[in-house]
Parts: C-alpha cells; structure tokens; sequence
C-alpha cells in the first residue's frame, strides 16, 4: 500500500512538473531581435504547398536557412520548392548557398485511411520527425495545415517542453478555409505560438486567433 502511495505521487509529481513545463513554453514572450532566424517550413500536397510557398515571397533573406519539410511521397511540392528556391537565388545572386534543404518524413495519413490507423502513423511519423526536427533546431516552424505539419509541430514542442529549444510556430490557416478550422487547425490551435487566420468569421469563432486579412 505504502509502495502503491509513493509511486501515485512521483507520478502526480512528475504531471506537475511537465504541465509547468509546458506552460512555460506556450506563454508568450517578447520577441529577441535577431539578424537571422532559421525556418522549418511543412509544405503539403495539393494547394498547401502553393500557399506557403506565396507566403514565403514575402519573407526576407533573414530566414536563412530554410529547411522544407515534406511527406516522402510529395515528388510535386519538392518540385515546386526547386522552382522556387531557383528563381529566389536567380533575384539574389549575392547569396550564399546552400540557403535551403528538403526533409522527408512518412505521411501522417492517406487519402481514405481509417482514423484509428491514423493515429498509428501519425506517431510513427513524429517518432521520425523528432530527430529532424533536433538536428535542425529551428528558431521558427511555419506550416498551413497539411497533416505532416502536425508531427512537426509536435517535435518543435517537444524541445521547449524538454529544455533544447525554445521553437516558435506560426501556423496559417489555409484560405480555403472560410467557416471552420480544418483538422490540423483544431490540433495546433492551443499549441502554436500564432495561429492566424484569413476569414473574420474564423477570427469570430476563435479569438485567440491572429486575423491580417488576405496573406496569401
């Protein structure tokens, strides 16, 4: 019984302790300023990629360098990021390089999979995406809703919680989203640093949500 008593309460302890914890890394802090920052970017079949990438446009050579991360079987977004990161050097021939790398890690679900294994690959792929998201150590995370973004996210919350990095996510939420958040929204609303949307009905329904209007 003695045994069974102390064991309840390391363990109540140690709840305490991660809770504190991650209360200490989702609290906002004031920005440092910094001459660079280093981004992780989760790019995603489809429109996602399309976006972030728009979003990226308007982002200056101070987020160097830029870690782009896909599911392994997105051959279109590694395309699109080339094309990208091609005509980007070709405006700014004065920069060093490499300025950007491609990470692949397994997707966290495919198009009609069940939602119980879903849950499986979904671990499976943060399991892998932590030591990614270790080596790299981003300053920033910034995603808009593909599923690959969630494991991600989730990494880059692991090192705050942990004690390695404070990582910042911004996560936009896609255009397409008029009315409602989409599955990784609802996941990374109480997680991301920013979460912003682009529709006021959106901004209604979630305050604690950033709206600057049409970004994308």
């Amino acid at each position: 019984m003695d045994g069974t008593l102390i064991l309840a309460v390391a363990g109540g302890a140690v709840a305490v302790l991660l809770l504190v914890r991650l209360w200490v890394v989702l609290r906002p802090r004031a920005p440092v300023p910094r001459r660079s920052l280093s981004l992780l970017v989760v790019a995603g079949s489809g429109g996602h990629t399309t976006e972030i990438l728009r979003l990226l446009e308007s982002l200056s050579d101070a987020y160097t360098p830029r870690h782009y991360v896909i599911a392994d079987s997105d051959e279109m977004s590694a395309r699109k990021i080339s094309s990208f990161e091609l005509n980007r050097a070709d405006r700014n021939p004065s920069a060093t390089f490499p300025q950007y790398c491609i990470h692949r890690i397994p997707r966290s679900r495919e198009v009609q999979q069940s939602w119980l294994s879903t849950v499986l690959t979904t671990l499976y792929s943060t399991w892998l995406s932590f030591p990614l998201t270790h080596r790299v150590k981003p300053d920033l995370v910034l995603c808009n809703g593909p599923g690959t973004c969630v494991p991600i996210c989730v990494s880059a919350l692991l090192l705050g919680i942990l004690g390695i990095k404070k990582v910042i996510i911004v996560y936009v939420e896609s255009i397409c989203r008029v009315e409602h958040l989409s599955l990784s929204g609802r996941i990374l609303f109480h997680l991301s640093d920013y979460f912003i949307v682009q529709w006021p009905t959106l901004k209604a329904k979630y305050p604690k949500s950033v709206y600057l209007g049409r970004i994308v």
